[in-house]
């Protein structure tokens, strides 16, 4: 075995281990949105997790793999698979590829669920999840990571004609987590807010989570997983450069979710006169949403702004969303990964050391970044209204009053997650 034998190798072990790590994030948002709500919902929470793990993997594997990075479409789409894997050639093996974004394409789905917690039927959270994986993540993933239009590098590409530069999204900030919130903003309001969520003269009530413990351990393990997340964008680990940029973006993407969950404890300690554990909870997963665009391109001080800027921000977008707009997510989801992604998307575009504008390169970058996230998130809206407003018309979201009141577990599955 040659060296460069040796190194696709362990940049393949690498990989795989990157994936490991993001999924192992599932169980960390089955516990942040198990220990965010109540009790009587818990085992519909952790099923609809897995859901979204195992629709995912099969929809992904058998048609979203070839939506998103085959050719043909004019950089819209790309062309069905059916399982077949053989039309995408390099280095990597293609079977480990697929499974490290069938990870990613599974964490878009998930996000969704918390901000539809405890009031969604199961039939219709399995059609939606469906749809997500099917063709909503992976076209827009073609657009950005599928050598779609949005990424296309060429002198005669829209991006290059337009701004001088092509979109970045190294990990996801827009493509996964700006998604899954505009997603799950769009649900929540399909829906409609839990039942007692909000007085008659419109004042919003605290629903408590069950266990803070439980979402405190989901936050450990996703801050834990994004350290795949992130630094496994750059799937390989061999050679200098490799080895020099996954250590950046560890550093960077700690830095952020550090700042991030100091900063919101500070605001609600200023704030509230006393800090919030649950806020400083979603503090932190502010911050990693918010690196996890840039966190190659900026420099260590750049990811501190970022998580500042996140954290400072989420505590305002959940309250806004809560009681200005009267939209019911349990979990904040739509700010943790709408608000902060659509942020960390666009700070990329004035933090980058090598186009940022911030750093004296002109602002064709951050036009390039601002173009970016708002076509992805329009699309993210357009379709979340068709498929959610759509099943609502047809089907129904949302389950009876009686079975809201008392709990989503005994009634949509006949069994308690608690004795």
């Amino acid at each position: 075995m040659n060296m460069q034998e040796i190194g696709l190798s362990l940049d393949t072990v690498w990989m795989l281990l990157a994936a490991m790590l993001v999924f192992f994030m599932q169980p960390g948002f089955a516990l942040c949105e198990a220990g965010f709500t109540r009790s009587k919902n818990t085992a519909n929470i952790l099923f609809k997790n897995f859901v979204d793990f195992m629709l995912g993997s099969l929809l992904f594997w058998f048609i979203g793999f070839g939506f998103m990075f085959g050719s043909g479409g004019a950089g819209f789409i790309g062309m069905p698979n059916f399982g077949d894997l053989s039309f995408y050639s390099s280095t990597l093996p293609v079977e480990g590829f697929l499974i490290f974004e069938t990870v990613f394409c599974a964490t878009s789905a998930t996000i969704v669920s918390g901000a539809m917690a405890e009031r969604t039927k199961f039939s219709m959270y399995c059609v939606y999840s469906l749809f997500i994986s099917l063709l909503i993540y992976p076209v827009e993933g073609h657009w950005t990571w599928g050598g779609g239009w949005l990424c296309n590098d060429s002198a005669s590409g829209f991006m290059m004609q337009t701004f001088g530069a092509t979109f970045h999204d190294f990990a996801g900030s827009a493509v996964v987590h700006s998604v899954g919130g505009v997603l799950a903003l769009v649900g929540a309001i399909a829906l409609g807010p839990r039942i007692g969520k909000y007085s008659k003269d419109g004042k919003s009530r605290a629903l408590p989570g069950h266990n803070l413990m439980m979402a405190a351990l989901g936050v450990f393990i996703l801050w834990f997983g994004w350290f795949g997340f992130n630094p496994g964008s750059q799937l390989a680990a061999t050679g200098a450069v490799n080895r020099t940029a996954i250590s950046h973006v560890f550093l960077t993407t700690n830095l952020a979710a550090a700042t991030g969950g100091v900063t919101t404890m500070l605001v609600t300690w200023i704030r509230y006169k006393k800090p919030s554990f649950s806020l400083m909870l979603n503090g932190v997963l502010a911050g990693l949403v918010g690196i996890t665009a840039g966190c190659d391109m900026v420099s260590p001080v750049g990811a501190v702004i970022i998580g500042f800027i996140c954290g400072l921000a989420l505590p305002y977008g959940i309250e806004f969303i809560d009681q200005k707009l009267h939209i019911d997510d349990p979990v904040g989801a739509s700010s943790v990964h709408g608000i902060c992604g659509i942020l960390g998307t666009l700070l990329t575009g004035l933090l980058s050391l090598d186009q940022g504008l911030f750093y004296g390169h002109g602002a064709g970058f951050f036009g390039a970044q601002a173009f970016g996230v708002v076509i992805i998130d329009l699309w993210a809206a357009a379709t979340g209204i068709i498929l959610f407003f759509g099943i609502k018309k047809i089907k129904g979201l949302r389950v009876a009053k009686r079975v809201e009141e008392e709990g989503l577990d005994i009634y949509e599955h006949g069994e308690s997650c608690y004795n």
